[in-house]
């Protein structure tokens, strides 16, 4: 239940969110208690068997049309979904990254053959998806990539390497970009769909060590002539860089809603632990300072929910543009890692021991800040548009 006591716009209020809302609550109480996300975060991953009983309760794929076997709804329902992970501190899971920033490639962009073969487990969960951008030497500047793609024949020859990638220990379908003309700058970046289980020259590294979202898995892959069929080719060839951008500001308010429910989960824990923690012969609670910090962090989650809000109605019509998902990416990570910072104080000694969600959450929250485009690159973007109101 959310802390924040800010009702949902309408577009978010429809009797089919509700019943969506307690059904991933469910399946979260079954599948995501804590001794489950523990063990996520010791395996460095989600298993598989969590994610095919997350297709078979229709998490999987929200996207995805119904004759690829999905519900075909709109973000609003991913967003619930982030809303519930969130709450119930299973963000590691990552179900957002598979539905709406991956998927919608294959549903927007793919043709009928590649929608058919890969969106049914895309929905059921025998595919777990990922996009594989980033590189050692190119993080925010995709145009800088090295991994190289020449055609030949019937194929494409790949060689490269990514780093930094989600799901990409046990993903069975990544989205890799790939130049196919070095010497067309953006223009010249292309994007296959790699079937990692039927093709040579692909392997992965070792689980990346990270500070945090160790249930994350996180992994780097090598591309040694990896062999790909050009049908595979999503789109056109050196059509990619148009994908990708046209994609990022829905993958950017992705971040901004996770940020915003982890921040939401995190007031809403550390009111009920100053309700409960006594000191002095009161609740932490009953202390002015614990009353004014926690006043504070409600104030700024409810702006950038209130913000969220706008900036999803914008993506629903169509006319979020990039400056504007990247205020959201941007503003909202600051706020959860400040917010989260502040209720993490509250907890004391305690808030510093792991086994307590707010350590965690405070592990956690730092990526938000620099993955999806680092929180410089999003300043940056938004300086741009500056020149344009002269």
């Amino acid at each position: 239940m959310s802390s924040l006591n800010i009702a949902r716009p309408g577009f978010m209020r429809r009797e089919e969110h509700h019943i969506f809302e307690d059904m991933v609550g469910r399946f979260l109480l079954d599948h995501a208690a804590p001794e489950r996300t523990r063990a996520w975060r010791e395996k460095g991953l989600v298993d598989r068997e969590t994610w095919r009983a997350a297709g078979e309760a229709g998490l999987l794929g929200l996207c995805v049309p119904s004759e690829y076997g999905g519900p075909g709804v709109d973000f609003t329902f991913d967003a619930i979904l982030m809303e519930q992970l969130g709450q119930h501190h299973a963000l590691n899971f990552a179900i957002p990254l598979h539905n709406a920033v991956v998927a919608p490639y294959i549903v927007s962009y793919g043709d009928e053959q590649q929608k058919r073969r890969w969106l049914p487990g895309v929905v059921s969960g025998e595919t777990i998806l990922a996009v594989a951008m980033t590189e050692p030497g190119a993080g925010s500047d995709l145009q800088s990539m090295k991994t190289y793609a020449r055609r030949d024949g019937d194929d494409y020859i790949i060689n490269g390497q990514k780093t930094f990638i989600s799901n990409g220990a046990h993903a069975s379908l990544i989205i890799v970009a790939a130049k196919t003309d070095p010497k067309a700058g953006a223009k010249g970046i292309s994007l296959f769909s790699v079937e990692t289980e039927k093709t040579d020259g692909f392997t992965r590294g070792k689980l990346l060590d990270k500070i945090g979202q160790e249930g994350r898995d996180t992994a780097e892959l090598f591309f040694s002539d990896m062999r790909v069929p050009a049908e595979n080719l999503i789109g056109s060839e050196g059509g990619g860089f148009g994908m990708l951008m046209e994609k990022l500001p829905q993958e950017r308010l992705v971040i901004a809603w996770q940020a915003m429910a982890m921040m939401d989960a995190a007031i809403g824990q550390t009111i009920a632990y100053a309700s409960d923690r006594r000191a002095f012969g009161k609740s932490l609670l009953d202390f002015q300072n614990s009353q004014f910090k926690l006043a504070e962090c409600k104030t700024s989650a409810s702006i950038a929910q209130t913000f969220l809000y706008y900036c999803t109605e914008q993506l629903l019509s169509g006319t979020l543009d990039p400056v504007t998902a990247s205020m959201a990416k941007y503003w909202i990570t600051e706020t959860q890692g400040k917010v989260i910072d502040e209720c993490l104080q509250l907890y004391g000694g305690y808030g510093y021991m792991a086994e307590y969600p707010i350590a965690e959450m405070y592990k956690d929250a730092r990526a938000y800040r620099i993955y999806g485009g680092t929180n410089e690159i999003m300043k940056l973007l938004i300086a741009r548009s500056l020149r344009d109101q002269k």
